[in-house]
């Protein structure tokens, strides 16, 4: 494409028509059918850095691309400068939206589902139990009115429209699969046996994605996030690594990227006494995976600043 020109890029675009749907013995029929695409690429710099973009939606957009695009192309000409070097610490972080993302996806695993939180082993037992709370600015919800994937689940149950899950930092509701409810004689939300988010919203906050770097000052800027593990689940512990664009800014302004990061923090920091806002502005972070059949819809997260962040290593 024409705006990549002059550019060592790589990168996947998947589009057109993709169709989930289910029958049974029964008599149950579920139909899913969407027209959508992912644009998933990496721009480089000469020395092998790189940063990581992705544009998504249903109908291609010139004028957003572009501009996604700009924002990468801005980011790159950053990775020129010579690395900084951190000490392990606390450091005043801004978290992009696809970190976030990354971040929201850990509630998949041993976080929302309801039969985590029953045998003990849940990030949010604490939550649960009124031991730990969390910021009154987290909202998350379960949104199948986006359209982006199918409320049936696998055994062609349908998913209530929207499922508030945590609501201004209180645990509201949690992901029942059948086999769960019928264990613990509960009634069912329709999740799908893993008990994960299939259509996640985090609501937004109150600051402007343009004054993001004003606002985090001094700190860091954290445009992706990998390797991310639970190091203690109980105790809701996150561990990972920076990856990517991620930089050093001072008084508002980028100073120099930085070498990667390990951290590990605690979800009760992080979205709890630690959160200072969510931006105004969310953004759809794609699911772009294509093991055995393209991926379908994503989560749509807002920009994130946090007070301090414990990076280990």
């Amino acid at each position: 494409m024409e705006p990549l020109q002059g550019l060592d890029a790589v990168g996947l675009y998947a589009g057109g028509t993709s169709v989930r749907a289910y029958a049974d013995s029964a008599g149950q029929r579920h139909w899913f059918e969407t027209q959508t695409f992912t644009q998933d690429y990496s721009l480089f710099t000469a020395d092998g850095q790189a940063v990581k973009g992705t544009y998504a939606g249903r109908h291609w957009q010139a004028a957003d691309y572009e501009q996604t695009l700009a924002t990468a192309k801005a980011l790159l000409g950053q990775l020129a400068i010579p690395r900084k070097t951190l000490d392990r610490g606390h450091y005043r972080t801004y978290f992009a939206p696809s970190a976030v993302a990354d971040l929201v996806s850990m509630l998949s695993w041993g976080g929302l589902g309801e039969g985590a939180i029953r045998r003990g082993g849940s990030a949010l037992g604490l939550l649960k139990q009124g031991e730990k709370p969390l910021s009154d600015r987290l909202t998350v919800t379960e949104d199948f009115s986006q359209g982006q994937v199918p409320r049936f689940n696998q055994y062609g149950e349908l998913a209530p429209q929207v499922l508030p899950l945590i609501e201004s930092g209180k645990l509201v509701n949690t992901l029942v699969s059948a086999r769960t409810a019928k264990e613990y004689g509960i009634a069912s939300t329709y999740a799908e046996g893993g008990e994960y988010l299939r259509s996640p919203v985090l609501a937004p906050g109150t600051l402007p994605t343009a004054d993001a770097l004003a606002a985090l000052d001094t700190g860091l800027y954290v445009s992706n996030l990998h390797y991310l593990n639970w190091s203690d689940r109980p105790r809701g512990r996150i561990t990972g690594m920076t990856r990517y664009a991620c930089f050093w800014v001072e008084k508002g302004a980028i100073v120099s990227p930085i070498e990667n990061l390990r951290f590990d923090e605690s979800l009760y920091n992080f979205w709890g006494p630690h959160l200072i806002d969510f931006t105004q502005e969310t953004t759809l972070v794609p699911e772009v995976g294509s093991y055995g059949y393209r991926d379908l819809g994503g989560t749509q997260v807002p920009g994130m600043l946090v007070e301090k962040f414990a990076y280990t290593l």
